[in-house]
């Protein structure tokens, strides 16, 4: 999947917005693209970032909360 880079934007959220996650796929879309963090942690827009075709997440890891008072 190809997606251009909005302003503002980082790899971490544009592998957020499209896939619904950033574990794993971050350094994947890192590899499919080389030369990507020398542009720096904030893209420059239009900037075209190939990410990873895995799924997208379906749903949230969800953490256990803990009550104190159970």
């Amino acid at each position: 999947m190809r997606v251009a880079a909005r302003q503002h934007d980082t790899l971490d959220a544009l592998c957020w917005r499209h896939l619904g996650r950033t574990a794993g796929v971050v350094e994947q879309a890192l590899d499919l693209n080389p030369g990507l963090a020398a542009l720096g942690p904030v893209l420059p827009i239009g900037t075209v970032v190939v990410l990873p075709d895995t799924p997208p997440a379906t749903e949230p890891h969800v953490q256990r909360l803990v009550q104190l008072w159970d």
